[in-house]
């Protein structure tokens, strides 16, 4: 788990990085105040979650990966993609009815975390 989901957060992280850049410069005259928060609240869920998968990479390096830790990065990733993602969309095609799956991306990031705070402490106890 550790190399993979390392690189996988690392290369999300330069993509946060490089949408914010984009929302910041070439997105400031196009899109409207609300649809420009709209993206940066995307970009930082982004990041954060990026960050999160490296970080829970590390976790696993040192403890141990454990089908917990392993569906706990599945799920932050997935709700990334769906969260960011959803948010990208909306903002950029004004198409609020996307808005409507944004959520699921949040549960899931939310149920992902849920698993690795439940492997960490299973980790502990053993």
């Amino acid at each position: 788990m550790f190399p993979k989901y390392f690189a996988i957060g690392a290369i999300n992280a330069v993509l946060a990085i490089a949408l914010g850049a984009f929302g910041a410069h070439g997105l400031e005259k196009q899109l409207s105040d609300h649809y420009l928060e709209v993206f940066e609240t995307g970009v930082r869920y982004h990041m954060y979650s990026a960050l999160g998968l490296m970080l829970i990479s590390l976790f696993a390096k040192q403890m141990g990966t454990s089908k917990l830790a392993l569906n706990g990065g599945r799920l932050i990733l997935s709700g990334m993609i769906i969260f960011s993602g959803s948010l990208y969309v909306l903002s950029l095609t004004s198409f609020s009815k996307l808005g409507m799956i944004t959520p699921i991306g949040g549960v899931a990031i939310i149920a992902g975390w849920i698993c690795i705070i439940t492997a960490a402490l299973k980790k502990e106890s053993n």
